[in-house]
């Protein structure tokens, strides 16, 4: 929340004013359909700040540009264009152009799911995940699609209603949720796990003699069967909430190792 104005006793009249504030961006780049449906829908519950990628960045996972030049423009007021990644845009936002953090960063609605192992590719979850890291709580919100054209009508809806409720609640510090709408009409919500059991292929499109679905994958071994996976979420009509954590050490391992090594 920003307070503007302030309290002085010579005066006998305060006037204040609260302002909610939250960052967008995405990793299909600034002229992206997903983007712009979501400054609509949140246009009249807070100030948006929209800094994203000037070209699509998906796969992008949590790369930074280190060894080449950033330059922003900005496109209209609170509206700026970066030529970097996902995560680069959430840096550069928050070291230029704030004094006081955002109350919430949110990256999306990207075109298509991050489930499973799509959440190590992803440069949509990295964004949110590089603004929690900062304590600020983030969303990344992607819509699941078939072969009919995307629709946000739906998701975007959701997403209102969620961003609303969680700032009412009044949500603060390090979270991070990975929320992923299905194709159809939504049914519910699950509270979901990062489900790994079914790998979907990453591929480079111009590599036309490589099939990648040789490469063997390792097995799902869930710590919490009794949660729904994300995917599991979306292929029967819900919206998928992945609670996402920072820590991402191995404990069970690290035990197991430390009794191993301990000569």
């Amino acid at each position: 929340m920003r307070v503007v104005g302030g309290s002085n006793p010579l005066v006998p009249t305060i006037y204040f004013f609260i302002v909610t504030v939250i960052l967008l961006t995405n990793d299909d780049g600034i002229e992206a359909e997903g983007l712009k449906t979501l400054e609509k829908v949140l246009g009249n519950i807070a100030q948006l700040i929209i800094v994203a990628p000037d070209q699509e960045r998906s796969a992008v996972s949590h790369g930074l540009t280190i060894h080449s030049s950033l330059e922003v423009k900005e496109l209209k007021q609170d509206r700026y264009v970066l030529n970097g990644t996902p995560a680069d845009c959430i840096i550069y936002a928050l070291q230029h152009l704030f004094n006081v953090f955002p109350d919430m960063v949110i990256s999306g609605i990207n075109h298509g799911a991050n489930l499973g192992d799509d959440i190590m590719y992803s440069g949509t979850v990295a964004a949110a995940r590089e603004a929690s890291r900062h304590g600020i709580p983030s969303l990344a919100l992607s819509q699941a699609y078939d072969d009919r054209p995307i629709q946000f009508k739906e998701s975007s809806a959701f997403a209102r209603e969620l961003v609303s409720t969680l700032l009412q609640d009044g949500l603060r510090g390090e979270f991070c949720l990975n929320v992923n709408f299905p194709v159809r009409k939504i049914r519910g919500t699950k509270i979901t796990r990062q489900g790994c059991a079914q790998h979907i292929p990453h591929f480079n499109s111009l590599d036309k003699n490589a099939d990648y679905n040789l490469l063997p994958q390792s097995q799902e071994e869930p710590q919490e069967p009794d949660l729904w996976s994300d995917r599991k979420a979306i292929l029967n009509q819900f919206v998928s909430i992945t609670p996402l954590q920072r820590d991402q050490t191995d404990y069970p391992a690290a035990r197991s190792l430390r009794v191993r090594l301990k000569s």
